[in-house]
């Protein structure tokens, strides 16, 4: 047998009765999730060296490195130069657009400004609970706010947020924030976006929307629905964002 095809268990290389045989880098992938699920370390925080995991999980370094590789490539960890690995933080300014796909219309991602219309608590509707993996009529955290990019809004987002995750969460709080708002969940809430599942679609914008976007009503915009998810696969945001494109689009790169 391979030492990289050991079984898995929660402790590398050893077997359980039943258990699926899984590469022993996915195993020691797994158990690092598992520390920064728990808070070991924390976003922006160095984790330790490759020599010290190998020793923590009695494994080779190569197999550590080839478990942080996969972390790092999905965005959960940051090599740096001569300095080590640490957790990611959406306060790294390559971090803090990334779930933010809109490009000029000459490629560049340019800076987004946010402003706040509402932030309020309110029951659950049986949609947005379904998909936060809450009952209907839970208590969740209802925000909408405005993108501006050069003093333009281009983006209106009706967010929805678990209750017992955001307690304190009001508008006077996000309105004396300045840094990204998934930097503040993080920081404030101990709540890391990870990883996020969109769906877009083309609408006609409505009087409302129209109003805060400054577009006349029925001007075509995009909607992106989102549901953002943390360590665990637990959905923990609901995102509804309409989109002005007259001078920006929607940017993905498929590998």
């Amino acid at each position: 047998m391979s030492p990289d095809s050991l079984p898995a268990s929660d402790a590398p290389g050893r077997r359980k009765r039943g258990a699926v045989y899984s590469p022993l880098y996915k195993q020691i992938k797994r158990l690092l999730l598992e520390s920064l699920r728990r808070g070991e370390w924390k976003p922006a925080a160095a984790i330790p060296s490759e020599l010290e995991l190998a020793s923590r999980f009695q494994v080779s370094q190569g197999t550590v490195r080839k478990a942080i590789d996969e972390l790092a490539a999905e965005n959960l960890l940051v090599r740096r130069q001569g300095k080590g690995t640490y957790v990611a933080t959406h306060h790294e300014p390559r971090s803090q657009y990334r779930f933010l796909r809109l490009r000029a219309d000459d490629g560049t991602v340019a800076t987004a400004h946010s402003r706040f219309v509402d932030c309020r608590r309110m029951r659950a509707p049986a949609e947005i609970a379904a998909r936060l993996g809450l009952k209907t009529g839970a208590n969740v955290v209802f925000v909408r706010r405005l993108l501006r990019i050069a003093s333009a809004p281009v983006v209106l987002d009706e967010i929805w947020l678990p209750g017992r995750m955001f307690r304190g969460l009001n508008f006077e709080r996000l309105a004396a924030y300045t840094g990204p708002l998934y930097g503040l969940f993080e920081t404030e809430f101990g709540v890391p976006m990870i990883r996020a599942d969109e769906h877009l679609r083309a609408v006609a914008a409505d009087e409302r929307s129209a109003g805060l976007l400054q577009v006349p009503p029925g001007t075509p915009l995009l909607l992106v629905e989102r549901v953002s998810y943390t360590y665990g696969d637990r959905p923990v945001e609901v995102r509804r964002g309409l989109c002005v494109t007259r001078e920006h689009y929607y940017h993905n790169m498929l590998t």
